[in-house]
């Protein structure tokens, strides 16, 4: 019995099609005739403990009238399962849409709709901040760090991202700046602090008809609030309108809750950063994705730096 055939049963469900054969591997399922998606955690990633926070996380925003995936039960009445393998198995409801974009590709739109639908993404993160800290945390709840040391110490979450093989002289020294200008950045940040999002990308935004839907909190956990829009704005650097789009979002965030413009640019280069970490120890070394996040990485930190 295959993995995808194993965790299907444990939910009665009938295997459609992958979707995301990534991270987490994301399969199209269909539970009692509707549409639900099936994730395979990647192994070695997130502890159970960590899931099943994800899932509570997720489930108490959606009862909070927040447009995000809710956690369906197995047979059993569990929500997190563990196959044969090892390997750990859960399920969410469906998110009807298509995603905002995809990285790489310049976002589709007139540059109205396109700044409309980032005014509305500020929104929506801020309202997910909000409803968030209106929630009273199970005990036994527990989430990765996404603080300084998380983005900038000696062992970053996403990997040593200034020793990146591919990285020539030149470029190594002005990412060394940027860190150590960065962890100045953030001892000082005014950003408030608790669980966010961490990973909201064009893929992990869903339009349908005009709403937005945020899908994907597998990285989710206690960090800046302000590091969630600089996540968006890190894949907007090179559209021609990044400055209006840069705009609306924030004014979006700012229309529920406070913002400071100017640290959203610094928390858009952490992302640059932590990306370039993160292919390093996730991708193949041939793979063009390692030299566009360093390009992108280098770009913005003489941005910010000089």
């Amino acid at each position: 019995m295959t993995e995808i055939s194993e965790a299907a049963s444990l939910w009665g469900a009938r295997h459609i099609c992958p979707l995301r054969l990534r991270e987490n591997e994301v399969h199209k399922v269909e539970i009692a005739g509707q549409p639900a998606a099936l994730r395979l955690h990647r192994v070695g990633y997130q502890e159970a403990i960590s899931i099943r926070s994800e899932l509570w996380w997720t489930q108490a925003l959606a009862e909070a009238g927040l447009p995000v995936p809710t956690p369906l039960a197995a047979a059993d009445g569990q929500y997190l399962c563990r196959l044969a393998t090892g390997r750990f198995a859960s399920v969410v409801s469906w998110v009807q849409g298509s995603p905002l974009g995809e990285a790489g590709i310049p976002l589709a739109g007139s540059p109205r709709q396109k700044c409309d639908r980032h005014h509305a993404l500020g929104q929506l993160v801020a309202r997910i901040h909000q409803a968030t800290d209106l929630l009273h945390l199970p005990d036994w709840f527990a989430r990765p760090a996404w603080g300084q040391a998380d983005l900038v110490g000696e062992a970053p979450l996403w990997g040593r991202f200034w020793d990146h093989p591919q990285l020539g002289e030149e470029d190594r020294a002005v990412l060394s700046a940027a860190r150590d200008w960065l962890a100045a950045r953030l001892a000082d940040s005014a950003s408030p602090f608790g669980l966010i999002h961490a990973d909201v990308l064009r893929e992990n935004v869903f339009v349908n008809n005009g709403s937005l839907s945020l899908i994907d909190f597998d990285d989710s956990g206690y960090g800046y609030r302000w590091y969630d829009l600089g996540t968006v704005l890190s894949q907007d650097l090179y559209e021609p309108d990044y400055p209006e789009l840069r705009s609306a979002l924030i004014e979006g965030y700012a229309s529920i809750a406070p913002v400071a413009a100017d640290e959203v640019d610094a928390f858009t280069l952490a992302r640059t950063l932590a990306s370039v970490g993160w292919a390093a120890s996730r991708l193949d070394p041939g793979s063009p994705i390692q030299k566009s996040h360093i390009a992108r990485a280098v770009m913005m930190a003489r941005r910010q730096i000089g």
